[in-house]
């Protein structure tokens, strides 16, 4: 329990020693600067200091009792606080570090992606198009994000963007329904752990793997219609 709550602690942007001071006391109650030392195993020096950040914070206040100051946490319900107002910081500048990476966004050409988040990233970028072509689909990507993709298809229906997929091959498992797509096969000689998604200017080249699935997002127009000319001579051969 106390772990989790450290964890949460932590979320509000509190230092570890930070964490653990203010968990400490939520334990203890009111206590000397010795007491929280011992209980927490932090160096005399190092509690006043932190403290010091904690009472800053809100997080902590002290009472006098008998010329001895005793420190005790504030309620919970400033770290919600606490929270909010990183939340209403973000928000302020947010049109400004938006305008920065637009400016910038452009220069991009060619994007690495590691692991399952990094392509997530990849999936989510593609709701903004209006369509997606897949080649190379695979059951792994079920395997490995399945209710990522749940919730993407349904995003991805909200927002009416249509897909056509290439699966490499028809497999024993059973696809999972997907909703506002076309699919066909390719025979199973021509299986491959790699899928290439074409959506606007952009070419996303997949390697699904489960121990260290990565993507490259290449943004170019020319390459884009290529693959796009390529999706549709293998759609041809493709069956249903």
């Amino acid at each position: 329990m106390l772990s989790e709550i450290k964890e949460y602690i932590r979320k509000a942007g509190l230092t570890e020693n930070e964490s653990i001071i203010y968990t400490t006391l939520l334990e203890q109650g009111p206590s000397q600067a010795g007491n929280i030392s011992r209980k927490s195993g932090l160096h005399r020096r190092v509690i006043y200091d932190t403290i010091e950040m904690l009472i800053k914070k809100g997080l902590v206040g002290y009472i006098l009792k008998n010329n001895k100051k005793l420190f005790q946490a504030s309620s919970p319900k400033r770290l919600l606080e606490i929270i909010k107002e990183k939340e209403e910081s973000i928000e302020n500048i947010m049109p400004q570090m938006l305008s920065l990476y637009t400016k910038t966004k452009e220069k991009e050409e060619t994007n690495f992606y590691k692991g399952k988040n990094g392509l997530k990233t990849v999936f989510e970028e593609q709701l903004e198009e209006k369509e997606i072509l897949i080649i190379g689909a695979s059951n792994l990507a079920y395997d490995m994000l399945e209710f990522y993709f749940h919730w993407f298809d349904k995003r991805r229906v909200e927002k009416k963007v249509k897909t056509k997929i290439i699966f490499n091959q028809k497999q024993g498992k059973s696809l999972p329904r997907i909703p506002l797509s076309e699919i066909k096969y390719l025979p199973q000689k021509y299986s491959s752990p790699l899928a290439v998604n074409i959506y606007g200017d952009k070419v996303a080249i997949i390697f699904w793997s489960k121990e260290n699935p990565f993507a490259i997002v290449i943004k170019n127009k020319e390459i884009s219609i290529g693959y796009r000319k390529y999706f549709e001579l293998i759609w041809k051969i493709a069956k249903y």
